[in-house]
């Protein structure tokens, strides 16, 4: 008789705890093997493809295409054991008898399981699993394998408050996350779990009675129309959600201010055409832009820091872990050059094309968009002259670079045609004061109105 196993979206690393389905690759009926990809799912980092550490016959799958899903929230259903045939599927009990430490065991099992960490996602092997406890008033996600006409709404008795005393029974770092992102107090909060272990659906559920209890009907005067027209409202969900979550706490949290200075570009143009004119590998402008920030970093090290709140106290990172923003179709990512300043303007070069690609395609990894250190915006591919930076949490600065046009300037004491562009620095007011941005932002002007001031710097 074949064992059916339950398998969650697992825990994706990275501070994830949610994924959106983008696209299934297996259907119900379908025999998969072990560590064999099931589903596309897409967070606010990357896209990526979740494997099964079962292998058997898939007989339920939970959750459409387009539906955005918690950590640890049933993905499908795995028949393993046995011929898989649908008759000896409806027989299969849906859990193990538990062993006595708690487990669930199955010498069929057992062959038909990986045992391995999810690579990239942060598992660990089979856990101890337990049987649910679900408030009757919490919807459970429906296996497309046996729709059911939607019931009639039952009325659920609120639970009883309860207070706990001493240390409340909860474990889950999420859990935690969830009940103070909503205002929830867990001393509280009823557990549903083994020994009133406090559980996902517990806060869910008394999230749900508040709302209940304080969605009473506002009378409308009968002298004011009731406005009905809205707007189009789209989700803040995915990339879009992250670089909004991202951008509010950087603006809630760093007292951020931004100086700007015009530079002449025309001998750093002049240079890199010369470099590309020698043959060999092509160095872009954003190579070139990337050393003159490493070396404008190592004269101002302020500026590569971050700023631990809780300890009061600014960090001053040994390496620069070189962030640039990159445009895609799914939104504005920032993948991370880790260790540029012990690379050349070949192997940045290289690196920019390597991620930017990735990004573009949907398969850049959670590893390559974090880490930085310092962020590198060329904002001026979108044909604008400035702009002020919104610093990327947890760094302390950011330089933005404009277009590049040719405009009049005054050279060596007459009025010429030159090649212009606009530089900003966003800093962290708390790591450094005005003195050292100006003074990184005029290094910075200085390398790019002269490329030779880097030799002296080499």
């Amino acid at each position: 008789m074949a064992q059916v196993l339950e398998f969650k979206l697992p825990d994706l690393g990275e501070g994830l705890t949610e994924a959106e389905i983008v696209r299934w690759l297996v259907s119900v009926g379908d025999v998969v093997a072990v560590d064999q990809p099931v589903v596309e799912v897409e967070t606010a980092k990357a896209m990526v493809e979740v494997p099964c550490p079962y292998g058997g016959v898939v007989t339920a799958r939970y959750g459409e295409e387009g539906t955005e899903l918690p950590v640890g929230a049933p993905l499908l259903t795995v028949a393993v054991g046995g011929t898989g045939a649908p008759e000896e599927r409806a027989e299969a009990a849906p859990e193990a008898a538990p062993t006595a430490d708690g487990s669930r065991a199955d010498a069929a099992v057992s062959s038909e399981y990986s045992g391995n960490v999810l690579v990239g996602y942060g598992t660990a092997g089979p856990a101890a699993r337990r049987r649910r406890v679900r408030p009757a008033n919490t919807a459970a996600p429906t296996p497309t394998a046996a729709p059911t006409p939607a019931a009639a709404p039952v009325a659920v008795a609120a639970p009883a408050p309860v207070v706990h005393e001493g240390p409340v029974p909860v474990i889950s770092p999420l859990v935690r996350k969830l009940a103070r992102d909503r205002g929830i107090d867990l001393r509280e909060v009823r557990g549903s779990g083994p020994e009133g272990l406090i559980l996902r659906a517990d806060v869910e559920l008394a999230l749900a009675t508040r709302e209940r209890a304080t969605a009473s009907p506002v009378p409308v005067p009968a002298t004011v129309a009731p406005v009905t027209t809205e707007g189009e409202r789209v989700p803040l969900r995915g990339v879009r959600g992250a670089v909004a979550d991202k951008l509010s706490r950087s603006r809630t949290e760093i007292p951020d201010a931004t100086c700007w200075v015009d530079a002449d570009a025309t001998e750093l143009m002049a240079a890199r055409a010369a470099m590309n004119a020698a043959g060999g590998a092509k160095i872009s402008l954003l190579a070139l832009l990337a050393r003159i920030c490493v070396h404008a970093l190592a004269r101002f090290p302020e500026l590569n820091s971050t700023v631990d709140t809780a300890a009061r106290e600014i960090v001053r990172l040994p390496s620069v872990h070189l962030g640039f923003a990159a445009q895609t179709p799914r939104g504005l990512v920032v993948p991370v050059v880790k260790d540029a300043g012990t690379r050349t303007a070949e192997s940045l070069t290289e690196e920019f094309a390597r991620l930017t690609e990735a990004a573009r395609q949907g398969a850049i990894t959670p590893a390559d968009l974090t880490g930085g250190t310092f962020t590198l915006n060329n904002y001026g591919v979108f044909g604008v002259d400035g702009s002020t930076p919104i610093i990327n949490h947890p760094e302390a600065a950011m330089l933005g670079v404009g277009r590049i046009i040719p405009k009049p300037w005054v050279h060596r004491g007459e009025l010429a045609v030159r090649q212009v562009v606009q530089l900003s620095l966003t800093f962290d007011h708390r790591v450094c004061d005005g003195g050292t941005a100006g003074g990184f932002l005029r290094y910075v002007a200085d390398c790019v109105e002269q490329p030779a001031v880097l030799l002296r710097t080499v």
